[in-house]
């Protein structure tokens, strides 16, 4: 309350310039965001927030705006990251902010936007990210233990959290400050971890809160996964689903900071996506249920460019099924169909934040939420949790049809203007147009082996890998030598001996006398393995050398900083004249990295440093540790570009000197592949695809990475692919498709939203819609009637106006967007009166 007011008496002539100067205050003073049990509250008012995460570091500065405003132009209020302390401090007290890192330039893009900031500072993230999110070197800190009650871990934290802190204060990004941030996060996903550390789990919690708060920032902390988050933390939940959720205290709002829009990637696993239907579907329930904030992850996931993935076996692809791609294209019909869930939510808002719903049973798996406003407003969510079956409800002395599944959304308590089963967006066929392989001439180096020795470490017995490597590299070398007697039985008899050789990951390249014997991996579910394969040994000294390879450090698991990584041990060979020889504690020699790592192959300045051999790859195919280089011209126009990788191994590739990622093409995936209904509960085993095929194939090139002519590609393969394969190609859309029903609810009635008082219903049309400089050049299938199928492979159904072909035709071709009225009159009469007809229609864009 304010403080007593006291009376002064005032010159008359004075009271407007006071009034004036008075005004001229109020209108510069940002206050505080704050929030109550129904939302967050931001100048004063309620609001329900859509947010979407966009990682900074996935993605290229060039790239932010157009992600942003793609965001924006969805519905997007928020856009929430992740803080990646490992980026930003690689070495104790050096700082990086620039490039992709550029913090600071990516939140005041968003603040151009007109859109809002929620800053997840961690500084742990998860994130599939490498080691989390944490930079190596604090592993190496004296006394040290992760994410616990822990001076040495504590003071890093906070020093870094600080860090941060300051920097947007000093750029004035606070919404208090005039800023765009609204919220940040401290920590992520702690409760389980902490739960299983205990007491000193809940101490490190309860520390970090506090310390957090004591920061200032004058916006809300929020600490996702953790029930007991202390005053004032808000904890949020994250998941698939998140109806179910409530926050530890009744004056918190119901916040939901990772709705997960699909899932990642593991080299060796399938893709999974996730049916729009079922994500709005979530979405709509968690907004009935009193929700207030919801973040898509992700909305763009973007790429683990350079050896950013962690895991480990993540992609170097971390599209994550979002609404828009890994390329930054839009996604259809995901983007489309959240949009306009994201519009119903927004023309419910003001009954949303006003009371608490009344919910009312309208039939064993159907429910009315109905929510009204202090001004008499009104709002109706109907909801069919049946799996299965279709429901047609009764509610405001309306009948209403809900498919399986689904939540309709009623602005006015009458008018269902969305349904989250029934897409009326257009669905948009990505392609990949491939310039070609002959753009790309060749040269080639070997990697040499004979340089093990060089700089080279020696111990007695095995080493863990990234105590010796501190993670600058994959590889590590453990060479040691064995001298087979000339009275071996294996020589004469030809029944070559075993070795094994046991791994705490992730991969293992085996060669015998430089020569590569076999190769032997993991998966992210199971890091360790056992190398065991016939070798070919011969009399006298045998050199036997053991490259390593990790693929991303582990970024989740209690005390993940403990777990080993590399050859551990034992090593052990079978099938000699004296049984078995363990080589475990033998003299080994370690060697980090590849010479042409430290000659810098990779980049511009450093291929000078060796002779590259040209001519034919057909010699080279299949050949281990091999370096290969070709300049390129980049193609014409502004469609993002791929390398498709798919005839090589497994190994990385650099553009002018910029890391790609990691490639393993020669992994392919396992799962369960097969059909894919958006109905019932979703988990991540769920509506997979890709089985048998590399997980991936296509590799993103940023634009900005690329000059119009000369550019250098520079390959490393581990294990032999065939560099003449690959080939540069542009993404873009392909076919776009429509496929509406007559009276579809997700296509008419937003006239309500003009506030005009009107009821008037519009008929629903399909909207085709091609990208900008494209137009649509041809219809590859057209039919109102009853068509089946989905986009791609749509068929005629029983039911067909022979009109349909030639109607879209006229409306379409030539342009680079059109729309045609679902309507009998439109396609020269009704083919099938007394039955629901629906449009379905595949167009090309170029």
């Amino acid at each position: 309350m304010p403080p007593t007011a006291r009376v002064y008496c005032f010159d008359l002539l004075l009271l407007p310039f006071l009034s004036l100067l008075l005004l001229s205050l109020v209108g510069n003073v940002h206050s505080a965001v704050t929030y109550d049990r129904k939302a967050i509250i931001i100048n004063g008012q309620r609001r329900i927030l859509i947010s979407g995460s966009i990682h900074y570091p996935r993605s290229t500065p060039e790239m932010w705006a157009d992600l942003i405003q793609k965001a924006k132009d969805g519905g997007v209020d928020v856009i929430q990251t992740y803080v990646f302390w490992n980026g930003h401090e690689p070495s104790p007290g050096n700082y990086n902010f620039e490039g992709r890192y550029d913090l600071v330039r990516f939140i005041k893009t968003v603040q151009q936007a007109g859109l809002y900031v929620h800053l997840r500072i961690g500084p742990y993230v998860c994130a599939e990210w490498n080691f989390g999110g944490f930079p190596v070197w604090l592993k190496y800190v004296p006394g040290i233990s992760f994410r616990t009650d822990n001076g040495p871990f504590k003071n890093a934290m906070q020093s870094f959290t600080e860090k941060i802190v300051s920097m947007m204060k000093s750029e004035n990004l606070y919404e208090s400050q005039g800023g765009p941030i609204i919220l940040s996060q401290i920590e992520n996903e702690y409760g389980p971890e902490g739960k299983a550390l205990g007491s000193p789990g809940y101490k490190y919690m309860t520390w970090a809160a506090n310390m957090a708060v004591e920061l200032g920032t004058g916006v809300p902390w929020v600490m996702c996964k953790e029930d007991d988050a202390p005053d004032p933390v808000i904890n949020t939940c994250n998941g698939f689903y998140c109806d179910y959720f409530s926050p530890d205290k009744p004056y918190k709002p119901t916040m939901w900071t990772e709705a997960w829009s699909g899932w990642f990637t593991e080299f060796g696993g399938t893709h999974r996506e996730r049916p729009v239907e079922d994500l709005a579907f979530a979405v709509a329930r968690f907004i009935q249920k009193g929700g207030s904030f919801v973040d898509y992850y992700m909305y763009h996931g973007g790429t683990n460019f350079g050896r950013t993935a962690g895991g480990p076996f993540i992609t170097t692809s971390y599209d994550y099924d979002a609404p828009i791609d890994e390329y930054g294209l839009i996604r259809q019909p995901k983007w489309g169909h959240l949009k306009e869930l994201h519009k119903a939510i927004k023309l419910s808002e003001p009954a949303l934040v006003s009371a608490d719903p009344v919910v009312s049973s309208l039939g064993n798996f159907q429910q009315a939420y109905v929510f009204s406003s202090e001004s008499g407003g009104c709002a109706a969510f109907l909801t069919n949790t049946d799996s299965k079956s279709s429901a047609t409800v009764f509610f405001n002395n309306m009948h209403y049809s809900l498919p399986p599944w689904s939540t309709s959304i009623l602005p006015d308590c009458k008018n269902e203007v969305f349904n989250t089963a029934k897409v009326g967006v257009q669905t948009s066929k990505m392609q990949m147009s491939s310039g070609g392989s002959e753009s790309f001439s060749w040269e080639a180096y070997d990697e040499d082996l004979n340089s093990l020795e060089e700089d080279s470490v020696i111990a007695v017995g095995l080493l863990e890998q990234i105590n010796v490597t501190r993670d600058t590299t994959d590889y590590l070398w453990y060479k040691t030598s064995v001298f087979i007697d000339h009275s071996e039985a294996f020589l004469t008899n030809g029944q070559l001996p075993t070795l094994s050789v046991q791994s705490a990951g992730h991969a293992l390249h085996v060669f015998i006398n430089g020569q590569l014997q076999g190769t032997a991996y993991g998966s992210r579910e199971n890091r360790q393995f056992t190398f065991t394969d016939k070798v070919n040994l011969q009399a006298g000294q045998n050199s036997i050398a053991l490259l390593s390879i990790a693929v991303g450090l582990p970024n989740v698991g209690v005390h993940y900083e403990t777990w080993n990584t590399g050859v551990l041990g034992p090593v052990v060979l079978k099938g000699l004249n004296k049984g078995d020889w363990d080589l475990t504690w033998q003299k080994w020699s370690y060697k980090v990295g590849m010479k042409g790592e430290s000659l810098n192959l990779h980049s511009v300045e450093g291929i000078s440093s060796v002779e590259w051999a040209q001519g034919s790859l057909v010699a080279r195919k299949g050949q281990p540790l091999t370096w290969y280089k070709a300049y390129f011209n980049a193609p014409a126009g502004e469609d993002p570009l791929a390398l498709d990788m798919g005839s090589m191994g497994k190994g990385q590739v650099w553009v002018n000197g910029q890391s790609i990622g990691r490639y393993w093409p020669a992994y392919l995936a396992s799962g369960s592949c097969g059909q894919c209904s958006y109905s019932g509960t979703y988990r991540q085993q769920k509506c997979q695809s890709g089985c048998g095929l590399p997980t991936q194939r296509w590799y993103h090139v940023p634009r900005s990475w690329v000059r119009p002519t000369g550019n250098l590609l520079v390959v490393f393969e581990e294990i032999g692919g065939d560099a003449s394969g690959i080939s540069l190609a542009t993404r873009s859309i392909g076919s776009v498709c429509a496929d509406v029903s007559e009276h579809h609810p997700n296509i008419k009635n937003w006239n309500i939203e003009s506030n005009d008082g009107s009821d008037a219903l519009q008929k629903p049309k399909i909207h085709l819609h091609c990208t900008e400089g494209q137009s649509i050049t041809s219809i590859k299938f057209a039919s109102f009637g009853t068509p089946t199928g989905t986009c791609g492979s749509f068929m005629q159904g029983a039911c067909h106006a022979p009109m349909s072909h030639s109607i879209i035709q006229q409306n379409c071709i030539g342009q680079q967007k059109c729309s045609v009225a679902v309507s009998a009159n439109v396609f020269g009469g009704d083919p099938c009166p007394r039955i629901l007809k629906k449009v379905a229609v595949e167009a090309i864009c170029s």
